[in-house]
């Protein structure tokens, strides 16, 4: 059986990974708070653990894996778009979950074994929150119920390397006079009529976000689990204050044996941010073009570990390298997925090894093993593949000039004057055209700032 490693933040080092049970190996992931369109860091996490998830099937077997990714339809942010917009919460959560399922598949993500959402566990939250007040973990004041830091400080910061007195010295928190120490965080908190809520011991109220995720988890994959994941941006408070909650709900569990954070995005090297005119959401990206594939082939250039930056170059020549792999494996059967590729995805999800690898199987002509390993880190599917089809800006224009140019070329090559032909593809090439000539013939295509007004005349 392949052997698979992964960098543990909890260890803060690479483990071979065993599951507790490889019979039901086990994983959850902390997905979207459905109030807007999912963007482009958003989508990270989901190509990342999409490969961790494809992965596991491929060595444990698909019935084996469960792969648990929430929606939080409950929170505050979701509460200011139904005030904003007027219109009914369940009607905003309903289309924006629609939205980030039609967006992360046009990225090839498979949907997870279970995608629940919080409002629909709030009992099994509300039963935690009273086992840890009876185990003294808790406390409940003024309509509110606060996890006690202190009643689990010596397990409370090891994921995120902090001791409790140093996060307290530094805590940018919400001071309170119900809360005992700053660094408490909020399981219920009281609801106004013109906010959702639901009946509990406490009062009207709705669940705070870090106990959904500990709820949801222990009812869907057990106390005990194999792997838990997210963006690194999760470790502190969300996981932490997750691991606080389940530790002490289930003293007995282990909660996540393996924890995975994949690192932030960037647009052409700078942090992503509205102010800088540069934030995007998946939908924005689609709009301007480029296919769910060639983004998905972009993400996977680049380890999960390292910050990834977004360029229109690295999508361009994302775009050229699967128009080329699918031209070369149409209609061709898929082969066995080369162990090479496995390899590489088990060794710590190295993604970018993995595509090294589909590059090596394209050069050496072996197009069966190129389209299996493709489809094995969620490229080259059928489903996938309309974008390919479709004609190219400029298309109409450079076609008879592709013609014109293997005409004068094949002039040249009988009277030994190239003169002709290097003007063609000096202007071409002025004109953002990309010229591949060969013995097969002249393949033209537009690249990045084609202008098809330069090519008038030719």
């Amino acid at each position: 059986m392949t052997q698979i490693t992964l960098h543990n933040t909890m260890s803060r080092q690479r483990e071979i990974f065993q599951p507790i049970d490889p019979q039901n190996v086990r994983m959850y992931v902390c997905g979207p708070t459905v109030y807007d369109r999912a963007h482009l860091g958003n989508a990270r996490p989901v190509v990342v653990f999409d490969l961790l998830f494809r992965l596991l099937r491929h060595v444990y077997g698909a019935d084996h894996v469960t792969y648990v990714r929430n929606f939080t339809d409950v929170d505050d942010k979701i509460n200011a778009r139904a005030a904003e917009t007027g219109r009914d919460i369940r009607e905003i959560t309903d289309e924006t979950i629609q939205w980030f399922l039609d967006d992360m598949g046009a990225l090839g993500a498979m949907e997870p074994t279970q995608a629940p959402r919080a409002t629909e566990y709030i009992g099994e939250m509300i039963s935690m929150i009273e086992g840890l007040i009876s185990r003294g973990h808790a406390y409940a004041a003024e309509g509110h119920v606060l996890f006690a830091v202190d009643s689990w400080k010596e397990g409370y910061g090891k994921l995120s390397g902090r001791s409790v007195d140093d996060m307290i010295a530094g805590a940018r928190v919400e001071v309170a006079p119900y809360k005992r120490n700053p660094m408490d965080f909020v399981l219920w908190k009281p609801s106004g009529d013109d906010l959702p809520g639901w009946d509990s011991p406490w009062g009207r109220g709705r669940p705070g976000w870090h106990i959904e995720c500990s709820a949801m988890s222990d009812a869907l994959l057990g106390a005990s689990f194999d792997i838990h994941g997210g963006g690194n941006d999760l470790m502190f408070p969300h996981h932490e204050n997750e691991i606080a909650q389940s530790c002490c709900a289930n003293p007995d569990g282990g909660f996540a044996k393996v924890w995975l954070h994949n690192e932030m995005l960037q647009v052409e090297g700078k942090k992503m941010s509205k102010s800088l005119g540069n934030f995007f959401t998946v939908q924005d990206l689609f709009q301007q073009g480029w296919p769910g594939e060639v983004i998905r082939l972009v993400f996977l250039q680049t380890h999960y570990r390292k910050p990834m930056d977004w360029t229109e170059a690295k999508a361009q020549a994302a775009r050229d390298t699967l128009k080329k792999w699918r031209k070369m494996t149409d209609g061709v059967v898929a082969g066995d997925v080369s162990p090479a590729v496995v390899e590489a995805v088990a060794s710590d999800l190295n993604s970018a090894g993995a595509v090294t690898e589909l590059h090596k199987l394209a050069s050496a002509g072996d197009a069966g093993a190129l389209l299996a390993s493709a489809q094995f880190l969620g490229l080259l599917t059928p489903e996938m593949g309309a974008w390919a089809d479709e004609p190219e800006a400029g298309a109409d224009l450079l076609a008879p000039l592709a013609e014109k140019l293997a005409a004068v070329r094949a002039k040249a090559m009988e009277t030994k004057d190239f003169s002709e032909v290097d003007r063609l593809k000096t202007a071409l090439l002025d004109a953002g055209v990309e010229v591949r000539m060969s013995k097969a013939g002249v393949e033209l295509s537009p690249k990045d700032g084609f202008d098809a007004a330069k090519l008038e005349g030719l």
